[in-house]
C-alpha cells in the first residue's frame, strides 16, 4: 500500500541484520517480507530527509541497503551506528538527527498545517518536494485513502466511509483505494489479510 514517509527499516534474516533506507511508495504494491524474518520499521516524520541525497531518487522501491558496518552496525552520513531494537529506536533518530545526518524542513510542518510559510507558493511546493519526494497534493491523496482503509477495515460502512474520509462518491473512493491500497472497499471489509503499516486511527485534520 501507498505510504508517503521516508523509512529506516531493519530486516533480521538467518542471523544477520540489514538495514535499508525506504523511500515514499505512491501506489499499491506488496512488500515481501520472507517467513522466518523479523521486520522494524522507523517512521521518520514528514519533512525529515538526508542532506544530499534526494528523497525522490528513492520513491516506488527504489530503496538503498545501508553499508554494513561489523555485527550489529551499519554505516550512514560517515559514521557507523549500532543498529537498534524497538526500545531504542527513537534515541538512534534523535542521535542521527544531533549528527546532522537527518534534517527536517519546518515549512513541511507549515504547508501540511495550512499556516503562511512567509514564502512564496512556488517555494513551498520546491521544498515540500524536495524534503519528501512527492507533492503535498499526493501525500493528501495518500493519508486519505490510508484513513479510509483503516474506517473500512473497523467496520464501517462504505457511503459512511465516502462522507467521512472526504471523497464526492462511491466511485471516488473505489479508484483512490484501487491505486493506493490495492482492495477494493469491499475487498477491505470482507479480507482478514494483513495491511502493512496500516497505522491512521485519525481523520487528517484538512478533510
Amino acid at each position: 500500500m501507498a505510504e508517503p514517509n521516508l523509512e529506516l527499516v531493519i530486516a533480521r534474516m538467518e542471523g544477520r541484520a540489514l538495514v535499508i533506507l525506504r523511500g515514499p511508495v505512491t501506489r499499491a504494491s506488496m512488500v515481501e517480507c520472507p517467513a522466518g524474518g523479523e521486520w522494524l520499521g522507523i517512521r521518520l516524520r514528514m519533512g525529515v530527509f538526508l542532506p544530499g541525497l534526494s528523497t525522490g531518487s528513492l520513491c516506488d522501491h527504489q530503496s538503498v541497503a545501508l553499508p554494513y558496518a561489523g555485527p550489529e552496525r551499519f554505516w550512514l552520513g560517515g559514521r557507523a551506528w549500532e543498529i537498534p531494537t524497538l526500545d531504542d529506536a527513537e534515541s538512534l533518530v534523535d542521535r542521527l538527527a544531533a549528527a546532522r545526518v537527518i534534517v527536517r524542513d519546518d515549512i513541511v510542518d507549515r504547508a501540511l498545517d495550512g499556516l503562511q510559510a512567509g514564502v512564496t507558493l512556488r517555494s513551498v511546493q520546491r521544498r515540500f518536494l524536495h524534503a519528501t519526494g512527492i507533492s503535498k497534493a499526493s501525500f493528501q491523496q495518500i493519508e486519505r485513502a490510508r484513513y479510509a482503509a483503516y474506517l473500512l477495515r473497523e467496520g464501517a460502512a462504505i457511503l459512511d466511509v465516502v462522507d467521512q474520509a472526504g471523497y464526492f462518491d462511491q466511485s471516488h473512493l473505489n479508484r483512490a483505494l484501487r491505486r493506493l491500497i490495492g482492495p477494493t472497499p469491499s475487498g477491505l471489509l470482507r479480507s482478514d489479510d494483513q495491511l502493512s503499516f496500516l497505522y491512521k486511527t485519525a481523520p487528517p485534520h484538512w478533510i
